[in-house]
């Protein structure tokens, strides 16, 4: 059959007429992608920012809550016949500082939403709100910012900052856009994929004048915001506020643990700041001055300052010479002290005189017969081999390790090795004598106050503690608890755990006494070559079933027994009575003269 050339063309042109009546179709009736976006100039598709969790404390009082603020969002290309000298009148910039937001919004998109003024609070919301239809291409978004009603613990709770490019270029979830807030230190960074939730958005009609008219399609395109999940803490609020009070003026940490679960009760860091001065609008300024702050308020002490741990250290020390059968309770050593400086206190004296007096030269014994216990003829060898045994026992305590809080950047403590003294001294050059500050905790060694208290909760636990934390349920949600026990026999805690009640009783921290209440606890004062002394407590009461472990360390303050064991004792009494009567101890305290 013959089909002319005419008939050809005339097919060919129905054919491709019906595929752009069906392509026509599937755009404008189909597939309401493409009617979105050619109504663009009408529909606007308005971020919703999810709630962000809140954190509680133990007890249900808020610790983190959110507050709303609001942003002056533009679209470059909407803006028409803006007033310019109206506008930065009503919104308080100059001229340069307009030129200079809206030629930072074109560089980021001229035809997508972007902030153009941050953190506008209510009272100027009401006054701009009613003269905001007079500027075309310029709206009003609500977003959260976070709250702190106790003003306190900053460090621990972290603070919330806008995202970098860094940050942005390793977000693997592409959840992030620029500007939006994400969590920078503490807690905050730590659960940030929990806390901040899910966005969403709204589509809505606005006529020419950027004037909102209702909903796009009723709301059937708009997507929920998913808000974040909320986390109780392990804090007791009224403790907390109570240590950072009797620290104010002060260097230094507290920390306080619950021995039977690792639960972080107090946390302080001093000195500190209100965290709320990090979400006001003048939180560059703030962050400038905190950080320019010559005493480091944003360094979080007691997961990140190391120091010697002092005589504190004797309890460790005492604890692997008696498991390695070098040490006994009944033996007796002179306080020599030509070998080393030591207070006054009765001579001869056995163990538990020994920690209850802390005896430094009775601890240079004890170190030298662990360390050297003739397995080699060679004194270097048997020095060698010594320090690597004594090495495995001390790491059993969470030393030279994280303990693994949940939060960032926890240090680790040092202990030195054979390979640092190698490089120091050289292989066969050191011995017992050139280590031997290490017998009272004093020199390479270095500890958190995180581990302090964590050692604290192993006496009070008689051998073994639970990984410290700060949060213990996500929503409704328990978190498991990790327990790690130590290679040493229980009597030998039990012995020790009477000695450091007689530390309390009888001895150097008689400040740390509550009334009726069996206090164990040790004292320790920490060299400093470039001032006075540091002051340390470490401590747990009562004596039976532990309720509360303690570390205290402040800087420049002197001896250990003053201010570390006042200020632990009345941490001790506040938590286990609900009040403290021993005022005169507080005003000592608070006073901050620990001269006598």
């Amino acid at each position: 059959m013959h089909i002319s050339r005419s008939h050809i063309i005339q097919l060919i042109f129905i054919i491709v007429g019906v595929s752009l009546v069906v392509k026509l179709f599937f755009i404008q009736v189909l597939n309401t992608e493409y009617r979105i976006a050619a109504e663009k100039n009408i529909v606007q598709r308005i971020e919703e920012y999810p709630y962000r969790g809140i954190i509680y404390d133990r007890n249900n009082q808020i610790l983190v809550y959110n507050n709303p603020i609001y942003d002056l969002m533009v679209i470059p290309k909407a803006v028409k016949n803006l007033d310019t000298l109206s506008f930065c009148k009503i919104f308080n910039i100059s001229a340069p500082e307009f030129i200079n937001l809206f030629n930072k919004a074109k560089r980021y998109s001229y035809i997508r939403p972007s902030v153009f003024l941050k953190n506008i609070d209510h009272d100027d919301l009401a006054r701009i709100q009613d003269r905001l239809s007079d500027y075309i291409g310029f709206y009003i978004r609500a977003r959260m910012v976070r709250k702190y009603p106790y003003g306190m613990l900053a460090n621990t709770l972290g603070y919330l900052g806008e995202i970098s490019a860094s940050q942005m270029a390793s977000d693997t979830s592409n959840y992030y856009k620029q500007g939006d807030l994400i969590g920078i230190s503490g807690l905050e960074a730590q659960y940030e994929p929990l806390l901040r939730g899910k966005r969403g958005a709204k589509y809505k009609i606005t006529d020419a004048r950027g004037q909102e008219k209702g909903s796009f399609k009723e709301g059937m395109l708009d997507i929920l915001s998913i808000p974040g999940q909320d986390l109780t803490s392990t804090i007791d609020s009224n403790l907390q506020l109570y240590g950072e009070m009797l620290m104010k003026n002060k260097i230094g940490s507290i920390v306080a643990i619950e021995p039977s679960t690792g639960e972080i009760l107090a946390v302080i860091s001093s000195p500190s700041y209100d965290p709320n001065l990090l979400t006001s609008k003048n939180l560059s300024n703030n962050f400038a001055a905190l950080e320019k702050d010559s005493l480091a308020p944003l360094f979080h002490r007691p997961t990140m300052a190391m120091y010697p741990p002092g005589s504190i250290f004797k309890l460790v020390q005492a604890l692997v010479g008696l498991q390695e059968g070098v040490l006994h309770a009944s033996t007796i050593y002179a306080c020599n002290k030509k070998i080393i400086n030591c207070r006054p206190h009765p001579s001869p004296i056995n163990l538990h005189q020994a920690i209850q007096y802390s005896c430094n030269p009775y601890f240079y014994h004890v170190f030298r017969n662990i360390i050297n216990q003739h397995v080699s003829k060679d004194t270097y060898l048997d020095t060698r081999i010594g320090l690597e045994k004594w090495l495995i026992y001390v790491r059993q305590f969470g030393l030279d390790n994280q303990l693994g809080i949940d939060i960032p950047n926890e240090k680790s403590g040092y202990l030195p090795d054979v390979n640092f003294y190698d490089l120091r001294y050289g292989e066969k050059r050191w011995k017992a004598s050139t280590i031997r500050s290490l017998d009272i905790g004093q020199g390479e060694m270095l500890v958190t106050p995180l581990q302090m208290a964590n050692l604290a909760a192993i006496m009070a636990n008689r051998g073994y503690y639970y990984t410290p934390h700060l949060i213990k349920k996500i929503e409704n949600v328990v978190l498991p608890i990790q327990r790690s026990e130590l290679a040493i026999d229980k009597k030998h805690f039990d012995f020790l755990v009477e000695a450091m009640r007689d530390v309390v009783e009888q001895g150097s921290a008689w400040r740390a006494k509550v009334k009726n209440i069996a206090v164990c606890g040790k004292t320790g004062t920490v060299e400093n070559p470039h001032g006075l002394d540091h002051a340390v407590f470490m401590g747990f009461a009562p004596l039976e079933e532990p309720k509360i472990a303690i570390a205290v360390y402040v800087e420049n303050v002197g001896w250990g027994s003053r201010a570390a064991a006042a200020m632990g004792g009345l941490m001790l009494e506040k938590y286990l009575t609900g009040k403290v009567t021993r005022t005169w101890f507080e005003n000592y305290v608070l006073k901050g003269d620990f001269s006598n």
